[in-house]
């Protein structure tokens, strides 16, 4: 990512996405945006994940994987997305905030990955640098490169994503899959 933001603008989006998260969680109106204030790169399209963890575990995720909307805006809807509308977990609780820790992801955009055949597919993909989009028909799922970090094993982490998408774990050995990859800057509290 060559257009890296600054300490101070990482500090911004932690600080926009605490307090969305806060007051979405209590039920209280999102903090105001004030274009004027915001730097260039945060009131550009920008594409994020907000990651919430609880004591190390895993309490909430969503992002979106293209830009649609300014980087702070993205931020903010998807702090208060992870808390409340990940299916996977029940929304956060007002008595839970103080134990929730927020970690923002910048993606880059998403770029094809071509490969031949599953030997090819594994030898092209870099852990702990790709994040990893599978796609099959109108399934589709992705893993950060963070997610690298729990699952270093390349197949195991196709397997992992297959399963995420809804497929069988081999899918990706048994047919060719739309592959892409992006990278992330990544910054928490």
């Amino acid at each position: 990512m060559d257009d890296r933001l600054t300490e101070e603008e990482k500090r911004y989006l932690l600080k926009l996405a605490r307090q969305s998260l806060e007051a979405g969680v209590r039920g209280q109106p999102l903090p105001a945006l004030d274009p004027a204030a915001l730097t260039p790169r945060l009131r550009a399209p920008g594409a994020s994940f907000v990651t919430l963890t609880k004591h190390g575990a895993l309490r909430g995720c969503i992002g979106a994987l293209e830009p649609y909307q300014s980087l702070a805006e993205d931020v903010r809807e998807h702090a208060v997305a992870a808390a409340l509308e990940d299916y996977r977990f029940p929304p956060v609780r007002p008595e839970e905030l103080g134990e929730i820790h927020i970690e923002v992801s910048r993606l880059t955009l998403p770029v094809p990955l071509d490969y031949r055949d599953p030997d090819d597919l594994l030898a092209k993909l870099r852990p702990g640098v790709d994040g990893v989009i599978l796609r099959d028909g109108w399934r589709r799922a992705t893993f950060l490169p963070q997610v690298w970090e729990k699952i270093p094993d390349k197949a195991e982490f196709l397997d992992n994503l297959c399963y995420k998408m809804g497929a069988s774990p081999d899918t990706w050995r048994r047919k060719h899959l739309d592959v892409l990859t992006y990278q992330v800057e990544e910054f928490h509290e």
